[in-house]
């Protein structure tokens, strides 16, 4: 069922507050791909748990359930209503997705709040520990974050396992730093290792695409990247190249706090890997 009859099924069912949500959808349907629950709460004027219950009614399981189901059916829309000549020539793929990750690496500098960048830079070099949370594409980009500390001498962690991260979590403690990279900031078991670590003590840095999602209400520093992605579009390369690009910068920046350190672990770690290769 096409979303727009869906959701006029269901209309005259909701209660009011509901039917904003409802009609939030309809007016806006193609935006709606790219926002977070709390955005559409926002811009509906109304709460998070009642989109929650608006997904539900109309039968979804959730708000990322339904994003599927609404980024499948505008796919579809465009597909049989595009007339060949209506749209750009799409066919130099390769200008195009140099382009597009351009505009990603401009737009999240332009996102950068280089106060909070040097905070969390400061809380990081000034960490007792630094554990690193994230899962999918995101929880590659932990590990990455995690190498580039290694070599310049910062130790870290970050584990892909849930339930080691688990216990990573409610071991950390005052003085501990907790960093959670989530392109949605909507990440279940992100935000609930983040909240586990806040609640023993630990501060929290957050990585995320969405200045309103539920990440950012757990987070003491929120770092923010450009890319957003469709429900389709999961672990994108421009949406990791913006999450890369904030690692980097922190990593200089501890680099320029420590720059005889810094050196001295290039140079063992760079040793250290040397014979590895011919």
């Amino acid at each position: 069922m096409e979303m727009n009859d869906r959701i006029h099924t269901y209309l005259p069912s909701l209660t009011r507050s509901e039917q904003k949500v409802a009609e939030s959808v309809l007016a806006n349907t193609d935006d709606l791909m790219y926002y977070s629950v709390t955005e559409l709460a926002d811009f509906a004027g109304v709460g998070e748990t009642t989109v929650m219950r608006f997904c539900r009614k109309i039968g979804f399981n959730g708000y990322q359930d339904f994003k599927l189901s609404l980024a499948q059916n505008v796919g579809v829309r465009r597909t049989d209503g595009q007339d060949e000549d209506e749209d750009e020539d799409h066919s130099d793929f390769v200008k195009m997705i140099y382009e597009t990750n351009v505009n990603i690496l401009k737009s999240s500098m332009s996102l950068l709040a280089k106060e909070n960048l040097m905070q969390a830079i400061e809380w990081i070099d000034e960490a007792r520990h630094v554990q690193f949370f994230g899962v999918g594409a995101s929880g590659i980009t932990a590990l990455d974050a995690k190498n580039r500390l290694l070599r310049i001498g910062r130790r870290s962690e970050a584990a892909t396992d849930s339930h080691i991260q688990a216990m990573m979590a409610v071991s950390m403690s005052e003085g501990d730093v907790a960093f959670g990279i989530s392109v949605s900031g909507s990440t279940i078991d992100t935000n609930n290792m983040l909240m586990k670590a806040k609640e023993n003590g630990a501060k929290v840095i957050a990585i995320t695409n969405y200045a309103k999602s539920p990440i950012t209400a757990i987070a003491d520093i929120v770092l923010l990247t450009a890319g957003k992605e469709m429900p389709l579009e999961g672990g994108s390369i421009g949406a990791k190249i913006s999450q890369l690009f904030i690692i980097d910068l922190i990593c200089e920046g501890l680099a320029r706090r420590n720059v005889v350190l810094t050196k001295q672990m290039k140079e063992k770690t760079a040793r250290a890997v040397i014979d590895r290769s011919y």
